[in-house]
């Protein structure tokens, strides 16, 4: 399957360290076009800046502090964000959102810094890239609250398992829908039930690597290279062939992160 786009991946995670270069090689071996390493706090955000420098034109970065990374960060790090947001290299803004699974972040100051990552994904034109666990209505509720005031949400909801009220909901505002290894779980029916619905336009593909490895790789390191595995699956759900997915979610990728190509 070639053409394809990981649009969330985690370059910058320390299983990567010893052999990034080994593992992007893979992915283009594999048919991968493009990642997006995506950023989970404000040293994340330099990183992930600095490996699209070293890799141009395969891996573009995202800026952003992850909702568990909140209370960690520096005095500092929202401006340093800010700052790194408008380097023209940058693509996203995020990883945010809310999480209610941990309790690494109150979640008032969860809320906070979600609004903070909308309003400057307004003010860069980049789109957001959401983050949600155990939080679906908490997202849609503050999304709504943009929606309504400012119109349509450019984004994406990243790694997606919520139901089909959240999936409607979310296009309703404009956003993407993006599917990771999840969806190849034994588990995941009622995710895969959801998937089938969404019109091809609006979704994406991830990894989500290091995590979230699909089946047959479950238990193993994830990587760019295996979002192949996610592509066969969420084609068979769309009715759609291989190659007829790939070029659909790479345009809507590119569309999206106003990606080269």
């Amino acid at each position: 399957m070639a053409g394809l786009i990981d649009t969330h991946c985690h370059l910058d995670d320390e299983q990567f360290v010893s052999d990034l270069p080994a593992v992007i090689e893979r992915a283009r071996a594999a048919g991968v076009e493009a990642m997006v390493a995506v950023a989970t706090s404000a040293p994340s955000s330099r990183t992930c800046l600095d490996l699209s420098r070293r890799h141009p034109g395969v891996v573009f970065p995202s800026a952003g502090i992850h909702p568990n990374h909140i209370t960690q960060a520096a005095p500092a790090a929202w401006d340093e964000v800010m700052s790194l947001a408008v380097n023209e290299p940058v693509v996203g803004i995020g990883e945010t959102g809310l999480d209610r699974h941990w309790d690494d972040t109150p979640f008032p100051q969860q809320e906070d810094y979600f609004a903070r990552h909308l309003a400057l994904s307004r003010r860069t034109g980049r789109p957001v890239i959401i983050h949600c666990r155990e939080a679906e209505a908490d997202v849609v509720r503050l999304l709504r609250d943009d929606f309504d005031r400012h119109g349509p949400v450019r984004g994406v909801m990243h790694s997606f398992t919520g139901s089909a009220a959240t999936a409607a909901a979310c296009l309703e505002m404009g956003l993407y829908l993006s599917f990771a290894g999840m969806l190849t779980y034994k588990n995941a029916a009622a995710l895969r039930e959801v998937a089938a619905t969404v019109p091809p336009e609006r979704v994406l593909l991830e990894t989500d690597s290091p995590y979230l490895s699909p089946v047959p790789l479950r238990g193993k390191r994830n990587e760019p290279g295996n979002v192949v595995h996610t592509a066969a699956c969420l084609a068979g759900l769309l009715g759609m062939d291989a190659a007829s997915l790939a070029e659909q979610t790479t345009r809507n990728a590119r569309a999206l992160f106003a990606l080269p190509g």
